[in-house]
C-alpha cells in the first residue's frame, strides 16, 4: 500500500515547499555540508587503484639500446693513449676520408672512447628523439665539454634501431693540482644528450596483430587477477576477460586498431580494490632496517629481551715504605669488574596479533633494530611468526 502523500502529490508539494522555507537561512552551511558528503562518498574506497597502475600490457614495453662510440672536443681529459681509442678514431677519420700516414700515432688527449646506452620506448617511430647516457669506458677523467661523434645504437638483436650524436651535458666536475691532489663532485666520466639519438627503425608490437590483448599484473596474485577479471567483465561486459594464470589477464580483442585503443583506455582507467598483499617482514642486514607488511600476524608467544654489561677497570697505584723502614717504591695492579644486566621485560603477544601490537611490543622491550631482528628470526624459528621472513 502507498503512503498517502504518494497518492496525492499536492499536500507532498506543500509540505517540501515549507521544509524550503524553513531550512532557507541554513542554505550556504547546507550546501557545504551535502558537497562535504558527496567528496566523502566519492572517496570511499580508500584502497582503489587504478588498473594501470597495477598492471601492464603484455608486449607494450621498452627495448634497451646500446653503442659504442667516441667523444671529441675534450680539454686535456680524455684517454691519452689508450690503442681502442685510436683504433676506434682512425677508423672514424678514415669513413670521413681522412687516411693518416703509416706510422704516426696519434695523442689522443682530448677524445675518449664511450659506451652510448638509450630506451626505446613502445610504439617508438622512425624520426623520434630519444634521450641517451654515455659514459667512458677507458681513462677520460672528464667528458665535460665534449661532442659524441655519430654512432649507431643497436638492440638485443644486433640490428641498429637508432643513431645517437650531439654536445654532452655533465654535472660532475673535477680539479687537480700539480703535487698530486684532487678533487671530484659528482660523476664528470658520464653525461647525458638530451634528444640525442633519433629513432631508425621501428619495433613490431603485439598489440595490434595478436588475436587476444593481455593485461599482467606487477604483482602475481590469483585472488587480484580473479577480481581485474571481475571487475573488467562488469564494466565492458561479459565474457570480455578471463584469467590465464596469477599474472595474466586475457581480453578478447577487437579487430580494429581503433577499437583496442579505445578499449585499453576504458580498461586502464576502471578502479579496483586489490587483494591483500602475502604477510612479509623485511630484513636489511646491512643497515638494520626492518618493514613488517601490514598482514603480518603472530600466534601466541612471550619474548623476554634484556642485555648483561661487563665493566673491567685497571687501576695502577704506588705503595710506598714507611718512613723508619727500608724499602722500594713499588706499583701495584689493582682490577675492578663489574657486571650489571638491565632489567629484562617479557611482552605477551596474543593470538592474531596486528602490525600495531607487534610495534608497541618491541618498543616497550626497548629492542633497537639489530635486536629486533633477533627476536623476529625466534618468533620465526618457534613458529608464531605467520610470515615470509626475507633478508636482502
Amino acid at each position: 500500500m502507498r503512503h498517502p502523500s504518494l497518492r496525492h502529490p499536492k499536500p507532498l508539494l506543500m509540505a517540501l515547499r515549507r521544509l524550503r522555507w524553513r531550512l532557507a537561512p541554513f542554505a550556504g552551511p547546507l550546501a557545504l555540508l551535502i558537497a562535504t558528503l558527496a567528496l566523502l562518498n566519492l572517496a570511499a574506497p580508500a584502497r582503489a587503484e587504478r588498473l594501470k597502475d597495477i598492471a601492464r600490457w603484455q608486449g607494450v614495453r621498452a627495448n634497451a639500446l646500446t653503442g659504442y662510440g667516441i667523444v671529441v672536443g675534450l680539454s686535456g681529459t680524455g684517454d691519452q693513449n689508450l690503442p681502442f681509442t685510436v683504433q676506434s678514431l682512425l677508423s672514424a677519420t678514415a669513413r670521413l676520408g681522412v687516411l693518416l700516414p703509416p706510422g704516426i700515432n696519434p695523442q689522443l688527449k682530448n677524445a675518449a672512447a664511450v659506451i652510448i646506452t638509450a630506451e626505446l620506448p613502445a610504439f617508438a617511430s622512425p624520426g623520434q628523439r630519444l634521450d641517451v647516457t654515455v659514459s667512458a669506458l677507458g681513462q677520460a677523467r672528464s667528458l665535460r665539454g665534449g661532442t659524441l661523434l655519430m654512432a649507431p645504437l643497436q638492440g638485443a638483436d644486433g640490428e641498429v634501431y637508432a643513431l645517437a650524436q650531439g654536445n654532452l651535458a655533465v654535472g660532475g666536475f673535477g680539479a687537480e693540482g700539480r703535487d698530486g691532489s684532487k678533487i671530484v663532485v659528482g660523476t664528470p666520466s658520464s653525461g647525458r644528450i638530451p634528444g640525442g639519438a633519433a629513432v631508425e627503425r621501428a619495433v613490431p608490437s603485439p598489440f595490434a596483430s595478436a588475436e587476444t590483448m593481455a593485461l599482467q599484473l606487477v604483482e602475481a596474485d590469483f585472488s587480484t587477477a580473479r577480481l581485474v577479471a571481475e571487475r573488467i567483465n562488469s564494466a565492458v561486459g561479459a565474457g570480455t576477460a578471463s584469467t590465464e594464470d596469477a599474472v595474466t589477464v586475457r581480453i578478447a580483442a577487437p579487430a580494429s586498431i581503433a577499437a583496442r585503443v579505445a578499449l585499453a583506455a576504458q580498461i586502464e582507467m576502471l578502479d579496483i580494490a586489490p587483494a591483500a598483499p602475502p604477510a612479509r617482514v623485511i630484513v636489511n642486514a646491512r643497515t638494520g632496517t626492518v618493514v613488517i607488511g601490514g598482514e603480518v600476524r603472530i600466534l601466541p608467544a612471550a619474548v623476554a629481551h634484556g642485555s648483561l654489561t661487563v665493566r673491567i677497570t685497571e687501576n695502577q697505584q704506588a705503595s710506598q715504605p714507611n718512613a723508619l723502614g727500608r724499602g722500594q717504591t713499588a706499583i701495584t695492579q689493582q682490577s675492578s669488574v663489574e657486571a650489571s644486566e638491565a632489567p629484562s621485560r617479557m611482552a605477551l603477544f596474543a593470538p592474531g596479533v596486528a602490525l600495531s601490537a607487534i610495534v608497541d611490543a618491541v618498543n616497550a622491550l626497548g629492542a633497537a633494530p639489530g635486536d629486533l631482528v633477533a627476536i623476529l628470526e625466534a618468533l620465526k624459528a618457534a613458529g608464531a611468526l605467520r610470515a615470509e621472513l626475507v633478508v636482502i
